[in-house]
């Protein structure tokens, strides 16, 4: 079969030099003007409130998840002194979900610094902006631009991949030497003229055109001069990351429930990717799970909740836990293996939490429906009726 697709295809014919400057700025706005995204409800608004919470939000997240979790922000949140009033709490249980959860707490010590140090306004500074927070050199940039119209570069993942194959510019964007010749395109192409608008053609471009998989050259407006089309290095550009072997990470959760469906959270204090969040407790092991290495510290736990009476059910599971399939949860620089334990114990107990009123990562949710299922194997026609009866 022939290859048709022109992103891995080179091109013969004379050399076109790939644009800079005024002229390239003129390219994309027009483009962006004619072809771009136009609806985003952070867009046009000239809020610098609305245009940094979006920001941070589409920080490893798509567009189509962020409108919803925005949205909902925007109604309990609408101005950056309600979020600097918000409990951490309310502000990581609006965040639940999303991943990356050290941008939900930057956010709120950014407004509530954003309050008191500049009066409730966002400063018009990038260095300024980039005081604060979880603001970075490419989102001081975006709120600066997009928000006040002042001349000011941007590097997204979207731009560095635009920039990449245009420019032709080969490396690991991350590299330093090669993150800066990236900001030195991005200094150069930002215009003083519409600086919001072109740097908003940018992040269109790299999400409807230049897309990471399957981009779409033909529609493309800088596709007669782009280097990486000429060369057929589309596919090849940006240069991925070296890879690095991901840690596999092995843990025992013992998810405890009421008749009522409330599950025992435990507050996450220490640092690392869910602090700030409620988990059901759970042991760390490898992938053997040895019971007699795994009950001593499940006995503590127990104990810590007041469920010693519970030792034997525990031990019993136990016994049988490695027919369970193993819950796998994939974070960026981590996977994350979860078998559970399930309980029940009937009454009132202050430490059971309905999942809907505490900031849980996604993997809880896994985590219950598994200790559903154990439920069902085990209490037969009841289970299949309420998991949750006893």
């Amino acid at each position: 079969m022939v290859d048709m697709n022109p992103a891995t295809q080179s091109i013969s014919g004379p050399a076109v030099c790939p644009m800079t400057g005024e002229q390239f700025a003129a390219v994309l706005v027009n483009w962006q003007a004619q072809h771009g995204r136009q609806s985003l409800p952070w867009q046009h608004t000239g809020d610098a409130y609305k245009v940094w919470l979006s920001e941070v939000m589409l920080q490893q997240t798509q567009v189509a998840t962020v409108l919803t979790y925005y949205d909902k922000f925007l109604r309990v949140c609408p101005t950056v002194r309600d979020l600097a009033c918000a409990a951490e709490q309310d502000v990581m249980q609006l965040w639940a979900g999303l991943g990356y959860y050290s941008r939900a707490r930057n956010l709120h010590a950014c407004a509530q610094q954003v309050v008191e140090r500049f009066g409730g306004a966002f400063p018009r500074d990038v260095a300024d902006l980039e005081s604060l927070p979880g603001i970075g050199r490419s989102t001081a940039g975006a709120i600066a631009s997009l928000a006040y119209g002042v001349q000011a570069p941007i590097l997204d993942g979207n731009v560095k991949r635009v920039f990449c194959r245009y420019y032709g510019v080969e490396g690991y964007p991350e590299q330093s030497a090669v993150k800066k010749q990236l900001w030195l395109i991005a200094e150069t192409n930002v215009p003083q003229i519409n600086p919001g608008q072109y740097n908003q053609a940018l992040m269109d471009l790299g999400a409807t055109r230049c897309t990471p998989r399957n981009p779409d050259c033909r529609q493309c407006p800088l596709s007669d001069s782009c280097v990486a089309l000429r060369k057929g290095m589309v596919g090849q550009l940006p240069t991925p990351k070296p890879r690095k072997v991901r840690p596999m990470l092995y843990f025992v959760s013992l998810v405890v429930q009421d008749e009522a469906g409330a599950t025992l959270l435990d507050y996450q204090t220490e640092k690392g990717v869910w602090q700030g969040l409620w988990t059901p407790p759970c042991v760390a092991c490898d992938e053997e799970h040895q019971p007699a290495a795994l009950l001593p510290e499940l006995e503590q736990i127990l104990s810590r909740w007041g469920l010693s009476d519970a030792r034997q059910e525990v031990l019993e599971q136990l016994q049988c836990l490695q027919g369970q399939p193993w819950l796998v949860h994939e974070l960026t620089h981590r996977k994350m293996h979860f078998k559970v334990l399930a309980l029940k114990r009937p009454g009132l107990h202050t430490a059971f939490h309905q999942i809907s009123e505490k900031p849980v990562p996604r993997i809880v949710h896994k985590l219950l429906e598994q200790a559903g299922r154990s439920d069902e194997s085990t209490q037969g026609s009841v289970a299949q009726q309420n998991t949750l009866d006893f």
